[in-house]
């Protein structure tokens, strides 16, 4: 299990051809901190708030730091996308996927939802049943043919197009240093230096001007659905909560260690203060999502504590970045 599902699958993946890496080393060598609001981008009808990269991006990073050959399809075909699967399953290969949540029966009624970046791992198969390490559940999951071939081309934004990923071999070595530092230097980029308004920490300031103006624009009832959906992808969407600030924070406090750098540890303990906020937003937003706010301008205070949470942000990401530079 973990706290965020492509974390997951990339460790279990590592873990089965002998790479033993934490979650949060998975997570910060393969720059898996991010933000970005695309108000131009709808899902179930509400602009796009992400925590993260998109969808691949952590496996591909990661495999490729540690110098690990590895294989990604997509597929047209759906007959071919699952003759493709049982080849692997047949070999003894586990193959990472793309999936949609809400075709996953083995899910509670309650989890399942119109969400098409969650990733699994098939492991076997007998008939036409699959066997499926899912990081959120506790053991591992059977799941028919024809409800993974449903989720694995799920409609909807972020179709996953029957995408499977797997590992071919593994070096007999790597540098873990290495790969810690462009997995550090990666992320203090997106986050700072990103041009695009929507994006890293201009992102931020974005949503925080878009937020104070929703209730006159939109009205109450959908205002409080978007700024409840913020609140769903930064605490609930696999993001180990706080939109991934607390996870990262442990990633720098281990890499303090690896590297011999008081001075990461340092930062971790910042990006830990700055997960403490994105909190305080969550339980704020979550207070007007349920009219129990005492405010008179609920809407104007989260989105002063948005600007004061891009604030602190800056400052931890400048302080890492001229860090990591000396590393």
């Amino acid at each position: 299990m973990s706290a965020h599902c492509e974390n997951g699958v990339t460790a279990n993946l590592l873990r089965f051809h002998g790479i033993e890496l934490s979650e949060p080393m998975i997570f910060g060598i393969g720059s898996g901190l991010f933000f970005s609001y695309m108000p131009f981008i709808k899902m179930n009808g509400i602009p796009v708030t992400s925590f993260r990269p998109l969808p691949g991006a952590i496996f591909k990073r990661v495999t490729k730091r540690l110098g690990i050959d590895v294989e990604v399809k997509r597929f047209r075909n759906e007959k071919t996308s699952m003759d493709e699967l049982d080849k692997l399953i047949e070999k003894g290969i586990p193959a990472g996927m793309v999936v949609g949540v809400y075709d996953l029966s083995y899910f509670p009624p309650a989890y399942r939802f119109r969400f098409n970046a969650h990733n699994i791992i098939a492991v076997g198969k007998n008939n036409d049943t699959y066997y499926i390490s899912d990081p959120i559940m506790e053991k591992i999951e059977p799941l028919k043919y024809e409800d993974l071939l449903k989720t694995r081309f799920a409609k909807g934004t972020y179709k996953p197009k029957g995408k499977m990923y797997y590992i071919n071999n593994v070096p007999e070595s790597y540098d873990i240093n290495t790969a810690i530092v462009k997995g550090i230097k990666h992320t203090c980029k997106d986050m700072l230096t990103i041009p695009v308004p929507y994006f890293g920490l201009k992102g931020i300031t974005t949503l925080a001007k878009h937020v104070k103006k929703w209730p006159q624009k939109l009205g109450e009832r959908k205002a409080k659905l978007y700024l409840g959906q913020v609140v769903r992808m930064q605490e609930e969407i696999g993001t180990g909560g706080a939109g991934f600030r607390f996870l990262y924070a442990a990633f720098l406090q281990e890499a303090s260690g690896i590297m011999n750098s008081p001075e990461l540890n340092d930062i971790s303990e910042q990006m830990t203060q700055v997960g403490d906020l994105w909190r305080e937003f969550g339980v704020a937003a979550g207070r007007i999502f349920k009219d129990r706010h005492s405010g008179e301008h609920p809407y104007d205070e989260v989105s002063q504590l948005l600007l004061k949470i891009k604030n602190e942000e800056e400052k931890t990401f400048i302080n890492l970045n001229k860090i990591v530079k000396k590393l």
